[in-house]
């Protein structure tokens, strides 16, 4: 009964974050009449108010900023749209240019790490398609291929691990800051602005914790 328990606790820690991230989201995407500009109309707003050398694009990747191009990417529904999540992803992404800007160490350490578990996790991926082949024909090398699919896990968790505090601090110490100090929303949108600010640092949580899920059960077969 307990590990009944205990997986439904696991599998709510990883899909309720990203459950609650779309949700919210989600409802707070109508267009809104009387904000003056759409979301991308706002990054660009921030872009030159900030002094920042970066470019802004729509995409269809979802919301994220390209440190090695220097490009705040947004939705099209953010970028062409007039609603809160617009306005305080807009926000968010131009956080992480900030972030940029002034050298932030994590964001600058996240780039090459995550090109680095890009090929790790590859090399996984064939590590893990040759495991049964392994078990049937060379039981020796199928340990040392599931002990190279779990670094790749690892090196995946590891961006995930750097990425949140990462996403924090553009949310909270860039996006919610500049929104403040310069009235752009009205005190009512204030508490909901935080939500979506909140939902984008989130983003990443529930890759995180499924990861962490993997390893620890990968652990538990070498354990055999």
């Amino acid at each position: 009964m307990i590990w009944i328990v205990l997986l439904i606790a696991v599998v709510g820690l990883i899909f309720f974050p990203q459950f609650w991230v779309q949700r919210i989201l989600k409802k707070h995407s109508n267009e809104r009449s009387d904000f003056p500009g759409t979301g991308g109309e706002f990054a660009q707003h921030l872009i030159k108010q900030q002094g920042l050398k970066v470019k802004l694009e729509t995409t269809e990747l979802g919301d994220h900023y390209d440190p090695s191009s220097k490009t705040v990417r947004l939705s099209s529904a953010n970028f062409n749209g007039k609603s809160l999540t617009a306005v305080a992803t807009a926000a968010h992404e131009v956080g992480h240019a900030i972030q940029h800007q002034q050298g932030m160490a994590l964001l600058l350490f996240r780039s090459p790490l995550a090109k680095f578990a890009f090929y790790v996790e590859k090399l996984a991926q064939v590590a893990l398609l040759s495991t049964p082949v392994f078990l049937s024909f060379v039981p020796g090398m199928a340990r040392l291929s599931i002990i190279v699919a779990i670094v790749g896990m690892l090196a995946s968790t590891l961006v995930h691990l750097v990425t949140l505090p990462v996403e924090f601090n553009a949310s909270f110490s860039k996006a919610l800051p500049i929104l403040k100090n310069g009235n752009y929303l009205a005190e009512k949108d204030y508490k909901n602005a935080r939500k979506i600010l909140l939902a984008c640092a989130l983003t990443y949580v529930s890759a995180a914790l499924a990861s962490l899920l993997n390893i620890w059960r990968w652990l538990r077969f070498l354990r055999r």
